[in-house]
């Protein structure tokens, strides 16, 4: 099992301006889901955004340490419009 601040950390590392919210959707510690705000991707379609993300954690995913990630993805100003609106 991976604790959500290593899956934190790993974003981090291939995203270095990103702002992340990881949270365990099960209890069991491997479905997890991701916030990540990132200027990293203006321009980019959303596959390209969650691809970026899934590279980042890659390996833990192949092992299985994470068996499921659902990902959320904003650039800067997307979250600022999205949480004014929650």
């Amino acid at each position: 099992m991976i604790s959500l601040k290593d899956v934190e950390a790993l974003i981090k590392a291939a995203i270095p301006d990103a702002e992340v919210q990881v949270q365990d959707l099960t209890g069991g510690g491997d479905h997890l889901q991701a916030i990540v705000v990132s200027s990293q991707f203006e321009g980019k379609s959303l596959v390209k955004q969650h691809q970026l993300v899934y590279g980042a954690v890659q390996e833990a995913m192949a092992t299985e340490a994470i068996h499921a990630l659902a990902l959320k993805t904003y650039t800067p100003e997307a979250w600022k419009s999205a949480s004014q609106t929650v």
